[in-house]
């Protein structure tokens, strides 16, 4: 008997040098990928046909994921019963006890489902820091996790005016990064929220004296093209530098010429997160009938 599962609310944690990390991928070739891991623990799992893990969302290297799903099929011996949820959530977790990753919720699904192509909406955020002059006054548990843009402050105001021009339907091909797939790739998209809010940082109440402000810039769309979020957060600091007006985006977008994105303006990876996949509810309901 198969079963589909939908692993949600993945959570990937990096050991290094610096303090593990919520969600990071890792970064070098001889790191496992994303899926490895939770594939192997679902070996021990004993089905009669390989697992694979298929994951709904693919990060850049130095990007990181809060929350990431996907979906996996189980093929059961006969006269074996089906998993439930919690059994499923504690076997893979037990296997997984030596790996960086933990497995926090499980859904039944039916055969149709694919955590990549049911997803309604991917919600992407940026933390920026401002009030910082010099890379070295960043909080050292806040590196590698915000980018501190030069020269202090944005004007918030500019930026939250230009942001809204990202909103709704359009070819955003001077928002994306050329690759080998983008030939093959329509470059429209729908923004369907675009939202820059005060934030706070790890512990920063402890060095609230330093006048630090964190910001989230929050991204949310069925999907991106590539590098579209890093380069929209570095049009959006440009207007809050005083480098671009916020007229400038609508005229970025109607030029959809990958080229006139100002040069060196992209966002570093180090600031953006994958927050959530979000699916039809419909979709994620538990009694789905046996051999569905």
């Amino acid at each position: 008997m198969i079963r589909r599962w939908l692993e949600s609310r993945i959570i990937w944690r990096t050991k290094g040098e610096k303090p593990p990390v919520l969600g990071e991928v890792p970064q070098t070739g001889s790191s496992p990928s994303l899926s490895s891991q939770p594939t192997k623990a679902a070996q021990n799992l004993k089905p009669i046909v390989p697992i694979k893990f298929h994951i709904s969302s693919r990060t850049d290297s130095g990007v990181h994921a809060l929350c990431n799903s996907a979906h996996l099929d189980i093929q059961r011996a006969p006269g074996k019963p089906a998993f439930n949820e919690k059994q499923l959530i504690y076997s893979l977790n037990y296997h997984l006890k030596p790996e960086p990753i933990r497995i926090l919720n499980a859904y039944r699904v039916s055969n149709s489902f694919h955590a990549r192509f049911s997803a309604l909406s991917r919600t992407y955020i940026y933390r920026l820091l401002m009030g910082c002059t010099h890379y070295s006054q960043i909080p050292v548990f806040e590196r590698d996790l915000c980018w501190a843009p030069a020269g202090g402050y944005l004007n918030v105001p500019a930026m939250q005016d230009a942001a809204q021009f990202l909103l709704g339907t359009h070819d955003f091909s001077t928002f994306r990064s050329l690759n080998s797939e983008t030939p093959f790739q329509s470059p429209v998209r729908t923004i369907l929220q675009v939202d820059i809010q005060p934030s706070s940082g790890f512990l920063s109440q402890h060095y609230e004296h330093r006048r630090l402000e964190f910001w989230e810039l929050k991204f949310r769309s069925r999907s991106f093209v590539y590098r579209q979020a890093r380069r929209m957060v570095g049009a959006l600091v440009a207007v809050g530098q005083g480098k671009l007006m916020p007229h400038h985006i609508k005229e970025l977008l109607e030029i959809k010429d990958a080229r006139a994105f100002p040069p060196n303006a992209m966002a570093p990876p180090s600031g953006l997160f994958l927050k959530s996949v979000e699916y039809d509810e419909a979709d994620l309901d538990a009694t789905v009938a046996p051999g569905e």
